[in-house]
């Protein structure tokens, strides 16, 4: 698929921000800073204010509250509503009190988690993406988020241990997805519907282009590819490992830019590596 700009720092920023909500949301009150929560609901509604960029009317986009019962972008968008009105309660409550009721925050990190794994579903739901169609889509989505959240507040410890599992969903992401496609058996027979013999394209259906094939067919080269995801590994998990090492507040911020980088290096891998089935009508697989 096409790698929307405004998609990738949507997913990427806002799953940073809801993680960072939901360390705070479980952390003491006295620990906690107005610094905190300005960062958090920063990335968290800058990400989620990015998103509406790829609307045809931006404008319309309060609609998406409406269709929660059967849209997992419905339910991202109204859990994300209830997630800033309860951490913005409790961010008010520590700032202005000093204290904050634990409940109130725990409750807050369960519905920024919720925010987080309905956004993957968004993806994880779609068969007609066979490499996003498998339980490593939402597991590696809640990681990085909480990973991002722990690395800004959580220590060197924490970080590098999470940095370990995303670094391992991230591998069995791509080895599981590559083989995604061939195992779902769609191909151009099924495509078109025809079972006799072997389909393949004579010449493409229009010659112009069209929406589909803006938004949908996106090819990157196989060792541009394999090339992209080494950076993406060595951005997102070793050399923020390597800088958590070096301790201090400087350790941790370079640790919070490299896996920030190869997050968004490993996203744009997410669309672009993504096959749509509709590819199969215009000879693109």
């Amino acid at each position: 698929m096409h790698p929307a700009p405004s998609i990738i720092v949507f997913t990427v920023l806002s799953g940073l921000g809801f993680g960072l909500l939901f360390w705070l949301g479980i952390a003491p009150a006295e620990a906690l800073s107005l610094w905190h929560f300005a960062l958090a609901f920063g990335l968290a509604g800058g990400g989620l204010l990015a998103s509406t960029f790829h609307l045809g009317n931006p404008q319309r986009a309060w609609r998406a509250f409406s269709q929660w019962k059967t849209s997992w972008l419905s339910r991202e968008a109204v859990l994300a509503v209830i997630c800033f009105a309860v951490m913005g309660l409790f961010g008010a409550s520590v700032v202005f009190l000093g204290t904050a009721p634990a409940v109130l925050g725990a409750l807050g990190a369960v519905l920024a988690l919720a925010t987080v794994i309905a956004t993957s579903m968004i993806y994880a739901q779609l068969k007609t993406v066979p490499r996003w169609n498998q339980w490593t889509t939402p597991a590696l989505f809640t990681a990085l988020s909480l990973c991002g959240g722990a690395i800004l507040t959580q220590g060197p410890v924490l970080s590098a241990l999470l940095l370990a599992i995303c670094g391992a969903l991230l591998l069995a992401h791509w080895g599981i997805g590559d083989t995604r496609f061939t195992k779902s058996g769609t191909n151009m027979n099924t495509a078109t519907g025809l079972h006799h013999g072997t389909v393949r394209a004579f010449e493409s259906p229009h010659t112009g282009t069209n929406y589909l094939l803006k938004e949908m067919v996106f090819v990157v080269a196989r060792k541009h590819a394999l090339k992209l995801r080494a950076i993406s590994f060595g951005l997102l998990v070793v050399l923020p490992v390597l800088a958590l090492l070096t301790g201090g507040a400087v350790g941790l911020g370079l640790a919070m830019a490299l896996h920030l980088a190869g997050v968004f290096v490993s996203r744009w891998l997410f669309f672009a590596e993504a096959e749509h089935v509709v590819g199969l009508y215009y000879g693109m697989r």
